[in-house]
């Protein structure tokens, strides 16, 4: 059975911001044949576009290369960058001698992509890394489902 895909790549420098790369996203996944079924995913894919953009910024001090791929049953967004260090988890830190609880205010992006996307893979690639999400739609496609007979 042959697989079709649709996917589209762009970079992003930081002049251009997070805004420009969300609206990219939007405009694309306004093609696919869910987009309107599932609210939701989309939703969730831009807000992973927003944080993953903003880290590779923010940590590599460079561009974002953000690729979208759709295969007919997942989306999978990646954006590398060029900083070797891997992200990592931070856990939930706070001041111990305040009076009232202060937590971090960054530092959280990769746990809002985890909890929001279907799978999460982070890998080094070409003297840099990426960090690449798979959306499977509600309402979209049933993963591995059966080619229906050629008519």
């Amino acid at each position: 059975m042959a697989v079709k895909a649709v996917g589209w790549a762009r970079s992003f420098p930081i002049a251009e911001g997070v805004r420009a790369a969300r609206e990219w996203t939007a405009r694309h996944l306004a093609s696919l044949p869910w987009n309107r079924s599932a609210a939701d995913t989309v939703h969730s894919v831009l807000l992973c576009v927003s944080e993953l953009v903003t880290n590779a910024h923010l940590h590599a001090a460079g561009t974002a290369h953000l690729v979208l791929t759709w295969d007919g049953s997942c989306l999978h967004l990646s954006v590398a960058d060029a900083d070797p260090r891997l992200p990592r988890r931070r856990a939930p830190d706070h001041d111990e001698g305040a009076r009232e609880p202060t937590f971090a205010t960054s530092g959280r992006g990769l746990g809002i992509v985890d909890a929001l996307a279907d799978s999460m893979d982070v890998h080094a690639c070409h003297g840099g890394k990426a960090v690449t999400a798979c959306f499977r739609p509600a309402g979209g496609p049933a993963p591995h489902a059966a080619a229906p007979p050629p008519g």
